[in-house]
């Protein structure tokens, strides 16, 4: 593979993206959210395990139910937003290695592994939630992530029907309003955390 991105595109996904607060009021549409998981999907995770569960909240109730599970700053966020997504991840993710990972028996790696799967899941998943960002720059979007809620409860409420997944950090898509955010922190340079060896 040869080709690269435009210097434009760089921009968009990477460089003059930015962290959202707020929200300008223009839908998200289904479609949207469907490319999004379409790009996302292709990311690659350790032995295919796809361990990450979304649940994309874009219903006025379903934003609301998620915001009493919020820190009362980010209440806010999650309520003005056309989408708010809950990356979360299956603790069982290895029940479905069979279809997802066939070359090689990969569910017994995980078999009676609990903490490993546990593991395995919040890095993978965390990953996935990382290339869900990148997908919807990529399409045009704007992304606003968060942690500041509350786990549990986020689970109680939106996972309550799957007993092994569990609800990990929040990410609120729409078209950002730059009046909302702050100048870019720094960065640093390469020295400062890098070792090339």
């Amino acid at each position: 593979m040869t080709d690269t991105l435009s210097d434009a595109d760089l921009d968009l996904i990477f460089r003059e993206a930015r962290s959202f607060n707020g929200w300008h009021d223009k839908e998200v549409a289904d479609d949207q959210i469907h490319a999004i998981y379409e790009l996302m999907k292709m990311g690659p995770t350790s032995a295919n395990q796809q361990p990450g569960r979304f649940v994309w909240c874009k219903s006025r109730e379903s934003r609301e139910r998620l915001a009493k599970c919020a820190s009362e700053g980010n209440q806010k966020k999650i309520l003005t937003a056309p989408v708010c997504v809950i990356i979360g991840y299956d603790l069982d993710f290895h029940e479905q290695l069979p279809w997802l990972f066939p070359h090689t028996d990969a569910k017994s790696w995980f078999e009676g592994d609990e903490e490993g799967r546990r593991e395995s899941a919040f890095r993978n998943s965390a990953l996935q939630g990382a290339y869900l960002m990148l997908a919807a720059r990529s399409l045009g979007l704007d992304c606003g992530p968060m942690s500041g809620f509350d786990q549990e409860a986020t689970t109680k409420e939106f996972f309550a029907d799957q007993p092994r997944y569990r609800a990990d950090w929040l990410c609120s898509i729409g078209y950002g309003d730059r009046t909302t955010i702050f100048d870019r922190s720094p960065r640093p340079d390469f020295d400062r955390f890098n070792q090339l060896i």
